[in-house]
């Protein structure tokens, strides 16, 4: 059996920086009060009309590529792991394929939202194992900032998101001694609607008997968008945070544990955890709760924001650039995010 090493990482962030002060020109907020809740600082939004979640993955994998030394010819398989594709179908997976020039290779698409990138590594490393594959790219990538509710009304929510893409490509290993050593999947949807974005949808209320959908015109279709919601603008994401912030500083503790005691390790073992960048909060409570130091944990949510399915790779990326990752380190990937899903990796540089 392979073991699976990541060869190549690559990101990009779009260049437009909107801080906590350019919000307070669209919505009553203040950087007090968003540093407070969140610790962001500033995040970064596409383009618009030019850059797309397509196109901003495709640019994280160009610079996996070419630090894996492999070219398109190379790739043999693409995971792609977002929440907000270009299009509602096809995914963003088979655009990449075209971008990129790949082969006609398979092309998977993941919708797991933060703990999106972490099953997409999961998914590659088996290909990679069983040896079905040989060049895996691997791709997070996400666009929040053209589908957020920028009022007042919307401030809970879109304060927390920015968009920006991190790539990988998954290769054998060439020893035992390097690799990703186990990934760990976990889920619950019996809160799946405390962080969701339930419209549109097909929904009709049959998940949430307590939501009562609007009334189709209709006798047939016309269910997945309505007027109704178009008109009561009730096409944009909902948070509990408080409910979430509760979940997550007890599940990703436990999936981190998860990994560490399957591979004989304890928390003073890590050079480096790399969570999902949801919160400020919820990294620093993880921290404590694992006893970890400073320079055990990586965060990058000041600068970037809740990048979902990017924040991994993303910081992960930044951390290596930075040198704070080196070959033969011991490094742990988490997220936990809307689902509930959850989940970790391990793995030695």
């Amino acid at each position: 059996m392979n073991f699976t090493i990541i060869a190549g990482i690559g990101k990009y962030v779009p260049e437009n920086i909107v801080t906590n002060e350019d919000l307070t020109k669209v919505m009553d907020t203040s950087d007090a009060w968003i540093q407070e809740r969140t610790g962001i600082r500033e995040r970064r939004y596409a383009t618009r009309f030019e850059e797309t979640t397509a196109t901003i993955g495709a640019n994280a994998a160009k610079v996996a590529m070419a630090r894996a030394n492999v070219t398109a010819s190379d790739i043999d398989f693409v995971i792609f792991a977002t929440l907000s594709p270009d299009y509602y179908f096809p995914g963003c997976g088979v655009l990449i394929q075209r971008m990129l020039g790949l082969k006609e290779v398979g092309a998977l698409d993941v919708r797991n939202q933060c703990s999106g990138f972490v099953y997409a590594l999961s998914i590659g490393d088996q290909f990679i194992k069983t040896g079905m594959y040989k060049n895996v790219l691997v791709i997070g990538a996400e666009v929040h900032s053209y589908a957020l509710d920028f009022s007042t009304r919307g401030r809970n929510v879109s304060v927390i998101f920015g968009d920006g893409a991190g790539a990988v490509v998954l290769q054998p290993s060439p020893t035992k001694d390097r690799g990703i050593l186990s990934t760990h999947l976990h889920s619950d949807g019996a809160d799946a609607e405390i962080l969701s974005m339930p419209n549109p949808g097909f929904h009709a209320g049959v998940h949430n008997p307590k939501w009562k959908p609007p009334q189709p015109d209709a006798p047939y279709g016309n269910m997945f968008i309505t007027q109704e919601l178009l008109d009561k603008e009730d096409l944009f994401p909902y948070m509990d945070g408080q409910a979430v912030f509760k979940r997550a500083v007890i599940k990703m503790p436990e999936v981190i544990y998860e990994a560490l005691n399957q591979n004989g390790y304890k928390p003073e073992d890590l050079k480096l955890l790399v969570p999902h960048q949801a919160n400020l909060r919820i990294a620093q409570f993880v921290q404590q709760k694992l006893n970890l130091r400073d320079n055990q944990v990586f965060n990058n949510i000041q600068k970037y924001g809740n990048t979902t399915a990017a924040s991994v790779p993303l910081a992960l990326c930044e951390a290596w650039e930075a040198g704070k990752v080196k070959e033969g380190d011991l490094v742990c990937l988490s997220a936990f995010g809307s689902g509930f899903t959850w989940a970790s990796a391990l793995m030695k540089w």
